[in-house]
């Protein structure tokens, strides 16, 4: 299971750090992998549900790093 994936009553009391970040985007990276290879062999319909988790990931991020004031921000390594 994704982890961003987070209960209703966990939501917003979880603290956002450098290794959940790295997980969201080792994740994403196979998801990604997993994407192409059902779009290369054909079974296009069958990857629909990694689809989802990508997108909810790339959203969570996306609110992460709005969220994040720019000052903060460390280069990756």
């Amino acid at each position: 299971m994704s982890v961003a994936f987070v209960p209703d009553w966990l939501r917003g009391k979880a603290e956002v750090n450098q290794e959940t970040i790295q997980r969201l985007l080792e994740e994403n990276d196979q998801l990604i992998r997993c994407i192409v290879e059902y779009q290369n062999k054909g079974r296009a319909n069958e990857c629909v549900q990694y689809q989802h988790v990508l997108h909810r990931n790339l959203i969570y991020l996306a609110t992460i790093a709005d969220a994040s004031p720019t000052s903060t921000s460390k280069p990756m390594k």
